[in-house]
C-alpha cells in the first residue's frame, strides 16, 4: 500500500469525526438562538434633528478656523490638464504634454477637488464650491523631457524600429492656497433673469 493511501485512510475518520462535531455545534447554536433568531435585529433610529445639529456644529467649527486663519498648512487636490495633483504652497509640479501658458504667466486653478488642513478636509462633489478655495500658480519654465526610446522588434521577421522622442513639459510653482468665504454658504448667482433654464 502506498504512503498516500495509508495517510488518507488514517486521515478520513478524523475528518469525518470533526465534520460531525462541527455540525453538532452549529445545530446546538441554532437551537439556542445564538446565531440565528426569529426576532428582527434592533436598528437604531437616528433623529434627523440631532444629525442636522451635529452637522451645523462641525460647519461652525470649520468656519471659525478658516476665519481665524488657524488651519495651519493647507493641501489641495487640483485637476489640471487631465490629471490630479496633490499640492501645498511652494510645490513645483510638472504638467506633461502641450499646454499653452508661457513662462511667467500667473494662473488661478479653478478645479479644486479637495482642500484639507490638520483638523478638517473639504471634499468637493466633484469640485469644492466656487469661491471657497483660491489656488494660484506661476509658470516657471517650459522644457522638454529627457530623451525616451520607443523600440519595436519582431523576431525572425527582420523587423526592428527605434524612435527617440521628448515630451513637452510645463513647470508650475504653487504660490498660494487660500480658504476664503464661508463653508456651506455659496455666493448668490446673478445674471440669469433673462435666461431660459
Amino acid at each position: 500500500m502506498s504512503l498516500l493511501r495509508q495517510f488518507c485512510s488514517k486521515l478520513a475518520p478524523i475528518l469525518v469525526n470533526n465534520s460531525v462535531r462541527s455540525t453538532q455545534n452549529v445545530s446546538a447554536a441554532i437551537t439556542t438562538n445564538r446565531f440565528f433568531s426569529n426576532k428582527p435585529a434592533p436598528y437604531e433610529i437616528v433623529d434627523p434633528k440631532i444629525e442636522k445639529q451635529e452637522q451645523q456644529d462641525i460647519i461652525k467649527k470649520v468656519n471659525e478656523q478658516v476665519n481665524a486663519n488657524q488651519q495651519g498648512r493647507i493641501f489641495a487636490v487640483v485637476h489640471l490638464a487631465g490629471k490630479q495633483f496633490k499640492i501645498t504652497e511652494g510645490d513645483v509640479i510638472v504638467v506633461e504634454g502641450y499646454w499653452p501658458p508661457g513662462p511667467g504667466d500667473k494662473l488661478k486653478l479653478d478645479k479644486v477637488l479637495m482642500v484639507g488642513a490638520k483638523d478638517f478636509t473639504l471634499i468637493g462633489r466633484p469640485i469644492v464650491e466656487d469661491g471657497l478655495a483660491n489656488v494660484t500658480a506661476t509658470v516657471i519654465e517650459k522644457t522638454l523631457s529627457h530623451t525616451k526610446t520607443d523600440f519595436k522588434k519582431k523576431r525572425r521577421k527582420q523587423y526592428k524600429n527605434i524612435n527617440f522622442y521628448r515630451i513637452q513639459q510645463t513647470m508650475l510653482r504653487i504660490n498660494t492656497i487660500d480658504l476664503s468665504g464661508k463653508l456651506n454658504n455659496p455666493p448668490d448667482v446673478t445674471g440669469t433673469e433673462h435666461r431660459i433654464l
